[in-house]
């Protein structure tokens, strides 16, 4: 029986395996691997960067995976972050094998990162340093706790993580403030055009205005990037809160290629792995076994034996549909795909009626709890099931209304839009995150789960009311 690879030789391979990625086509930045303990493993899965900064709810999030894990629900194999370079941690618990498979997972993120859109628009805005960024951010905060102390920093730290996902990706991470006035629209030149459209009637007319420009409202429309709005608008906030404000909003344009493409990018890396697996006739053979059993278990459906599986893995369905496109459309057409599109676009227009057939993909409907009622098959409600949860950066849709003039925020849910309510309970927590740092009353008019109006107001150190 052939030997088992030790550490030592895995190591010793990471550099063939990267000729072999190069070989296959893959382009990507270089990568450092790092092997760490399973704990630090966990905390920077939580943390989502190796240092970032201090807060109480990645503590929360700390015990909820550990929970996971130790009752088999959950394994981390491997932590990677995109930059130039890369960042790759390994988890000490992994074996040689699975660290073999693990390289090649790795090289297949490091090229989604690298040649991605989304991806790329990020590292241009944020750029290509983010673990040492993000550390920087952390030392920003320790000498905002050593000069303002401990409980300050964190009521702000409160509000700016609650709305960690208010941004908008479509803006830009470096957007000016608002015009401070409206220019006067000139009259319309005197040329044949205009005169005949001015006679079609009074509603054509276009108004001519006179005089001084006048002071532009704030905001001027809807606005709901909210970090960057409270952070540039807030009443009375000091410069190191708008600061913090502005650290965790850099840090989320960052993570939203990576949730936007979550399906892509997992079954991308996976379809790699395992056709670089194919393709390393140097690895001894009970080796490649071991990686290949490993694959099984990564892209396997969650569920096993005749279970039903009711969540869905996105390296399973991102694998497959990768698989069915190399195989209909060719390798070049994939990674025309693989730049061009995120998960909407990509599930939308590659997840098939036949494929989801044959994944077994289904709606259902009732609790997980009780009877569960599967239903037709329809494949654009199919497709929104999927999607549904990424919508927003997986927040309601909420935007910055109107500053009244004695300084009340009012917000507003597009609840039509989001198709969804809002729990009164958890929108009035993180109402009253927002007033501690806007200083005046803040104020969200959404609808419940049951589609009923309603207005919640939160004043600073006042009891929140509801108005139905």
């Amino acid at each position: 029986m052939p030997e088992p690879m030790h550490t030592e030789d895995w190591q010793s391979h990471i550099s063939r395996i990267e000729q072999l990625a190069r070989a296959q086509g893959l382009k990507y930045h270089p990568v450092e691997f790092e092997v760490v303990p399973e704990s630090f493993m966990t905390e920077i899965a939580i943390y989502g960067l190796p240092v970032r900064m201090p807060h109480w709810s990645f503590g929360v999030r700390y015990i909820y995976q550990l929970i996971q894990h130790r009752m088999g629900l959950s394994r981390l194999f491997e932590v990677v972050f995109p930059g130039n370079p890369g960042r790759a941690y390994l988890a000490k618990s992994n074996s040689a094998a699975e660290n073999v498979l693990v390289t090649a997972h790795v090289l297949g993120h490091a090229d989604f990162s690298a040649n991605n859109m989304l991806f790329r628009r990020s590292q241009e805005q944020v750029g290509e340093h983010i673990v040492e960024q993000a550390a920087a951010h952390a030392r920003q905060i320790a000498m905002a706790i050593e000069e303002h102390g401990l409980e300050r920093v964190e009521l702000v730290l409160d509000a700016a993580l609650s709305l960690e996902q208010h941004i908008d990706i479509d803006q830009g991470l470096r957007r000016p403030r608002y015009p401070e006035t409206i220019a006067e629209r000139a009259a319309p030149a005197n040329d044949e055009f205009a005169k005949r459209f001015a006679s079609l009637g009074p509603d054509t007319a276009r108004p001519v205005h006179s005089g001084p420009a006048r002071k532009a409202p704030i905001p001027p429309h809807p606005e709901s990037d909210l970090l960057w709005f409270i952070a540039q608008y807030a009443p009375d906030m000091e410069p190191w809160e708008r600061d913090i404000f502005l650290a965790v909003r850099e840090e989320s344009f960052y993570f939203y290629p990576v949730f936007a493409c979550q399906i892509m990018n997992e079954g991308w890396a996976s379809y790699w792995h395992a056709r670089l697996l194919r393709e390393a006739d140097f690895l001894p053979a009970a080796s490649y076994v071991d990686a290949i059993k490993c694959h099984s278990d990564v892209v396997r459906p969650t569920a096993s034996g005749d279970n039903v599986a009711l969540a869905t893995n996105p390296y399973h369905l991102g694998f497959s549909i990768w698989e069915k496109i190399v195989e209909s459309q060719g390798l070049e057409a994939a990674r025309r795909i693989m730049a061009e599109d995120d998960d909407f676009s990509f599930v939308r227009n590659h997840l098939t009626h036949e494929l989801a057939t044959e994944l077994k993909l289904f709606r259902f409907k009732g609790p997980a709890t009780g009877t569960l009622t599967v239903q037709d098959m329809d494949l654009p409600m199919l497709h929104e099931a999927l999607l549904h949860p990424k919508y927003g950066f997986g927040a309601p849709r909420v935007s910055a209304a109107r500053i009244h003039v004695d300084g009340k925020l009012e917000l507003v849910h597009d609840h039509v839009t989001d198709g969804r309510g809002l729990d009164p309970e958890r929108a009035r927590k993180v109402l009253e995150y927002v007033a501690r740092v806007w200083r005046r009353p803040v104020s969200l008019a959404t609808v419940d789960n049951d589609q009923r109006s309603v207005e919640i107001s939160v004043s600073p150190g006042l009891t929140p009311s509801f108005t139905r």
